[in-house]
């Protein structure tokens, strides 16, 4: 596919591993029948082909919003597209690249920003997780039915 990369990552070595993986890519379509985002939602656009095109737009100076961030956020970053994919393109080089990309164009609400970094803080140690965990068996009582159901027992 063509792709030219434009803007603040034209000249650098990401907007080149960029476009590595955008031109490799020939939209077969296979990635998405093992994609588990995709195989949930049926939604094109929560398959690794739809967040290609999502991505080559965006890097191309296309205007992006939040529901594009949304459906590079549904990604599971599993990997199954890269080896069901025939033309060997490297999903996840170009996700490391556009993500953040879209990210900082799009911008996100201060509320998101301080979950997902406590989110990143708790989740990344394993004391910090384990207390979490055991403060959340120990006040179950009081959790919303929908986080008390994901509790391991």
């Amino acid at each position: 596919m063509r792709s030219k990369v434009i803007g603040p990552l034209a000249d650098t070595v990401a907007g080149a591993r960029a476009e590595a993986v955008l031109r490799a890519c020939v939209h077969c379509g296979m990635c998405n029948a093992v994609c588990p985002t995709f195989q949930l939602t049926g939604d094109e656009l929560d398959g690794p082909r739809g967040r290609i095109y999502l991505m080559k737009g965006a890097l191309e100076g296309e205007a992006v919003g939040p529901e594009s961030l949304l459906h590079l956020d549904r990604c599971l970053e599993c990997r199954a597209c890269e080896t069901a994919c025939p033309s060997g393109v490297e999903y996840h080089r170009l996700l490391d690249v556009g993500r953040p990309f879209v990210e900082t164009k799009v911008g996100r609400p201060w509320r998101e920003r301080v979950q997902r970094a406590l989110l990143r803080w708790v989740s990344s140690d394993a004391g910090r997780f384990g207390l979490a965990l055991a403060l959340g068996r120990a006040f179950a009582w009081a959790l919303p039915s929908a986080l008390k159901s994901k509790l391991p027992m």
